[in-house]
């Protein structure tokens, strides 16, 4: 009997007649789409779906038992409680809600005896499916960008960082309005029946929503604009920028902590880091650069975070040498990869910025995991096999990056006079002292300099002489 109902349930919404006014949705014990919303007295039950599309081109490769587990860890991300999750197979795709009948019906059983509050999607739905899901499940449905956008909203802690959820999130929401307000005819003018028809409460909601991204959008170029000036004042000092980033949890701000002595939120957790951190550090060879740590890329991650993100992303953009941390350790580390330089190739990057390689967590290895890590190492242009946990392979990795700071250095020679200390000390903040004489009141100085600091020293300095 149950099963019959839920097919007719299924069926009713396909064809459009389902409303919410009808007897068993609008008394739904968990979640009601025009009720109260969620009881607060308990952790909200959550059922991951990730559909695994078979269809010729659409097929990511990747395990899906892998993708599954992705997804639920999105889940548990925001607390959610995880009751029940599976991987099901899709030869073709029902556009009306993506899933099959079949499927849609036993996921309808499994919420019905599980209780569950919530089924999130692995996959991007239309707003369409979205609502056919909803009416058929009769719970609430959200696919894979709103679950996304529910843990930047959940983590975001900076007013910039708001900022960028609330342009994200709107954005999403705004294909997604639907006429929910089917107690309101379309409102007639000011002027009773001479005036033409007023704005629906759809039509409405839409022009708030296009208001409210207009005013966060100008907000964010401030932002942008404010990021700027920064950059452009540690142009002057000069430090590079180091930007570090990577998969979501592949340890970009433990090793951040590590290599910076801070204190930046770091857990095992997708997502622990939205809102980006900057500090200053030294490299073996005695340069000072800035260290980022930027917010971590996850596969589909939704075109319009990486927009609203863009303010926060123009620090990688913008930086002399970005460290790509990996997670050396996790199954799908190579599709990671794939993931993390697809987004960087969508921020136009200037392809002369060196990229070092950080093989990361490699105290999760075994013997043969760390002789495969190690021989990929020796394979890559550029990189480092290390634990941001325990310190293990750190200072190789700053080696590594100073290696590449200093691609274009040259070995220069100058005359300083001992008694010019401001020129001396110059020298020495800004480039690396490979030989030093004094005679006399003369210090003769080899020294390896980047080209651009070569000149600005002979500039300030015009005592100097090579």
């Amino acid at each position: 009997m149950a099963a019959r109902t839920t097919r007719r349930r299924l069926e009713a919404s396909l064809s459009g007649s389902f409303d919410n006014d009808q007897p068993g949705f609008s008394n739904q014990r968990r979640y009601r789409a025009d009720g109260p919303g969620w009881d607060e007295d308990r952790r909200r039950r959550a059922l991951v779906v990730h559909p695994d599309i078979k269809l010729s081109g659409q097929g990511s490769g990747r395990d899906p038992a892998r993708r599954l587990e992705e997804a639920v860890g999105l889940a548990q991300a925001i607390s959610l409680d995880v009751v029940a999750a599976e991987s099901v197979t899709l030869s073709k795709i029902v556009p009306a809600t993506l899933l099959g009948g079949g499927v849609v019906e036993r996921i309808a059983g499994t919420v019905e005896a599980k209780e569950i509050d919530l089924v999130i999607v692995d996959h991007a739905l239309t707003p369409v499916q979205q609502r056919n899901l909803e009416r058929a499940l009769e719970t609430k449905v959200i696919d894979r960008t709103g679950l996304i956008l529910e843990i930047f909203g959940a983590r975001a802690r900076t007013h910039e960082g708001r900022l960028q959820v609330e342009l994200a999130a709107l954005t999403f929401q705004r294909s997604r309005l639907v006429r929910s307000w089917t107690h309101l005819e379309r409102q007639r003018g000011a002027l009773g029946f001479i005036g033409g028809p007023g704005e629906s409460q759809l039509e409405i909601d839409r022009r708030l929503i296009d208001e409210r991204i207009a005013k966060l959008k100008r907000e964010l170029e401030q932002v942008r604009r404010t990021r700027g000036l920064h950059r452009k004042a540690r142009e002057k000092v000069p430090y590079p920028v180091v930007a570090l980033v990577g998969y979501t949890n592949a340890g970009k701000s433990t090793l951040f902590n590590r290599l910076t002595g801070s204190t930046v939120f770091a857990k095992d957790l997708l997502f622990a880091t939205l809102d980006p951190t900057m500090r200053q550090i030294r490299l073996p060879s005695g340069r000072d650069v800035i260290l980022s740590d930027t917010v971590g890329f996850i596969t589909d991650l939704p075109t319009d975070l990486v927009a609203a993100f863009r303010a926060t992303l123009e620090e990688v953009t913008g930086a002399d040498l970005i460290v790509h941390v990996r997670d050396i350790a996790a199954d799908e580390s190579a599709f990671e990869k794939q993931d993390v330089e697809a987004v960087l190739k969508s921020l136009d990057i200037d392809p002369d910025v060196p990229v070092v390689e950080a093989l990361n967590k490699v105290d999760l290895l075994d013997p043969a995991g760390r002789q495969a890590a190690l021989a990929e190492a020796d394979r890559l242009e550029r990189a480092a096999v290390l634990s941001a946990m325990t310190g293990e392979g750190v200072d190789q990795l700053l080696e590594e990056v100073d290696r590449a700071l200093s691609r274009h250095r040259k070995v220069k020679h100058y005359d300083v006079s001992l008694a010019d200390g401001r020129a001396l000390s110059w020298l020495y903040e800004h480039a690396q002292i490979v030989g030093r004489q004094d005679e006399g009141t003369t210090a003769h100085l080899d020294v390896s300099i980047d080209p651009e600091d070569a000149a600005r020293f002979e500039r300030r300095y015009q005592g100097a002489a090579e």
